[in-house]
């Protein structure tokens, strides 16, 4: 669709315009055991409640409606385990059934309404399943990322509170086994709350052991089972707490509630991702993060939607081509995954030739979030994919889009490096230091005018006072995204960094982004990032980390000095980009984040925390030795 045929500028003004009247529209999707008093309670800002005074289901909306209404036999998970050779598909019917028992196991072990229940486990049908038995009886889940640290679960343990904790034997991470059951132990034996209970999901690959009295084993609390029917809430009862990692090392609990979450997240997956019913959807994300809790698992089912449940890596399981077998064999219409999923694939598959194996038909749009989509990347995608390639923003915090281009309201035009414009409901400004709106195409902080629409966090799990100023005391009336950027004069958004990836050198405001898309234009170079190391003489000056493509043959130092000059002759010398160091790999988060922040730590001299979320430690100490050679990691002033 052109952008002439967009009803987007219409939708977007009224949902700012009339915001009660477009989301009591939204909600009418929704099964409601009892309608709302008012749709939005403003009494109390920024505590801003949806709905109140409603009470709804969230997995009778997402399971036991779709079954009702004659869509039981139809696939709603599809699970596709290539680390275990494994393929399974459980209809609506299947998996209300299945959710029902777990939930009923849960009720035995004297879980109720309100009480925490966390699962630490792996991409299995089981860790899908418990999270919506959970919401089925009014239980909060918290689900924490499979083999993250005993250190980083204890805290979690403490700041939540278990009743009870759901595991598995072992997660199977490419071709290694990871053992769950030490780090749940250790997790336990640190913390100071103790769960009542524990239930472990015993896999083939390894058998854990078990704590007499306090672990149950999963088939067997299953075989003993009572089914359990859902439990009718309070649209602003909470949801899910999902810990986001917080700059002074304790965990940010985001809330999410029932009523609000449901209407914003089934408005999005048409609004948004132009999904139809019965059709397929696959996020490349783990239900650890908010992209598997909204796009794996509620919004695709809420919908009536098949979600892909996916065991594997978008290369090594077994090759770059595993994400097209899968969109292939499963029919999937629209793929949701993160920037760095694609730039491992480019760089293992440059020509896409991997492509050219698979029936690629029913696949019509891919949408890319979770950092900001380079347009090389992009380009590179559309070019080989021949479809649109939707870069979108958004956050833990937001649960869903802020930015990005609605294709279900016909799609606008695209300009690369820009998510597009602002998604209905969210009033984003560019805001200066002063807090006052600053001129299009001016870098400032993005901030989203209060308040933020439904689906999106009310609060931070018990620390009401963090909330306000993590978020929303900086800018009062807004929403610090912590993101900063700008806005055209076409209203289209740009996110260029992190607040604090702005770097200061010698007094020009310059985006480590911008100078990323400029490394990353270079043929040689798979992927980049740039940070802002501190300079005597500057404040700060720019320093380039770039991984090369599969095959390169060409020096280090040749392919350095070129994007070097790349960067003089696209920024221009203001930047003072000089140097540009060639690793095998960059140091990221499990779900694909660039630890942008730690390597600014080192190359600063400073003592820096091991990120809990790393996928490999190790590449830190190779980061501060390239570093050191280049004379930085000294402190400065």
């Amino acid at each position: 669709m052109t952008g002439m045929q967009s009803r987007y500028e219409e939708t977007y003004r009224r949902s700012l315009a009339d915001p009660e009247g477009f989301w009591a529209e939204a909600a009418e999707a929704i099964d409601w055991d009892r309608r709302w008093d008012k749709v939005l309670d403003d009494s109390n800002p920024p505590f801003y409640r949806w709905y109140p005074g409603g009470r709804l289901n969230t997995c009778h909306n997402a399971l036991d409606r779709h079954v009702a209404k004659g869509r039981g036999e139809q696939a709603a998970i599809i699970y596709d385990s290539p680390v275990t050779g494994q393929v399974r598909s459980f209809s609506f019917r299947e998996m209300r059934d299945a959710t029902a028992l777990i939930a009923g196991g849960l009720k035995a072990l004297g879980v109720g309404k309100g009480d925490r229940v966390i699962l630490y486990m792996p991409m299995v049908p089981e860790a899908v399943m418990a999270m919506l038995a959970c919401a089925r009886i009014g239980a909060i889940h918290s689900v924490v990322f499979g083999g993250f640290a005993s250190r980083e679960l204890a805290t979690r343990i403490d700041d939540c509170k278990p009743k009870v904790i759901l595991s598995a034997s072992c997660g199977i991470e490419g071709h290694r086994i990871v053992p769950y059951k030490p780090l749940l132990d250790g997790g336990i034996e640190l913390s100071s709350f103790k769960p009542e209970a524990c239930v472990i999901l015993q896999r083939p690959q390894l058998e854990a052991e078990m704590i007499p009295g306090r672990d149950h084993d999963w088939q067997e609390w299953i075989a003993k089972a009572e089914p359990a029917d859902c439990v009718s809430l309070e649209a602003t009862d909470p949801l899910y707490i999902l810990y986001t990692s917080g700059t002074t090392g304790i965990p940010k609990g985001v809330v999410r509630d029932n009523g609000g979450h449901a209407v914003g997240l089934y408005w999005s997956m048409h609004g948004v991702y132009g999904m139809k019913p019965g059709e397929t959807f696959f996020a490349g994300s783990d239900i650890g993060w908010v992209v598997g809790h909204s796009y794996i698992v509620y919004a695709p089912l809420l919908y009536g939607c098949t979600a892909i449940l996916y065991e594997g890596k978008p290369v090594g399981t077994p090759d770059a081509g595993a994400y097209w077998r899968l969109i292939s064999q499963h029919g999937v219409s629209a793929c949701f995954t993160a920037p760095t999923a694609f730039r491992a694939i480019k760089r293992e598959d440059p020509d896409g030739k991997l492509i050219g194996n698979y029936d690629l038909s029913k696949f019509r749009t891919l949408f890319l979030a979770g950092e900001r989509g380079d347009p090389p990347t992009v380009q590179w995608a559309e070019e080989h994919l021949k479809i649109p390639v939707i870069d979108h923003w958004w956050q833990t915090e937001t649960g869903w889009t802020i930015a990005g281009n609605c294709v279900g309201l016909g799609m606008l035009p695209v300009k690369y490096g820009s998510p597009t414009k602002a998604a209905p409901g969210y009033d984003l400004r560019v805001l200066g230091t002063d807090g006052h709106e600053v001129p299009p195409g001016t870098i400032g902080a993005l901030a989203v005018k209060l308040p933020l629409p439904p689906g999106s966090f009310p609060t931070l799990w018990q620390q009401e006072e963090r909330y306000v100023s993590s978020y929303m005391a900086e800018f009062p009336g807004y929403y610090q995204t912590a993101d900063a950027g700008y806005i055209d004069e076409d209203g289209y958004v740009f996110v260029m960094a992190r607040t604090d990836d702005i770097i200061n050198t010698a007094g020009h405001r310059l985006s480590t982004g911008g100078m990323e898309e400029v490394l990353a234009g270079h043929p040689d170079v798979a992927e980049c990032a740039v940070i802002g190391a501190a300079d005597e003489l500057k404040g700060q000056v720019p320093v380039g980390f770039i991984v090369l493509k599969a095959g390169v043959a060409r020096s280090n130092e040749t392919i350095s000095r070129e994007v070097i000059q790349l960067v003089r002759d696209k920024i221009g010398p203001v930047a003072s980009f000089r140097t540009a160091i060639v690793v095998e790999r960059l140091p990221k988060t499990r779900s694909g984040k660039i630890l942008r922040g730690t390597m600014r730590q080192i190359a600063d001299g400073l003592e820096y925390r091991m990120p809990a979320t790393i996928d490999d430690p190790a590449i830190l100490d190779e980061i501060a030795d390239h570093l050191k050679a280049a004379g930085f990691c000294r402190k400065v002033g």
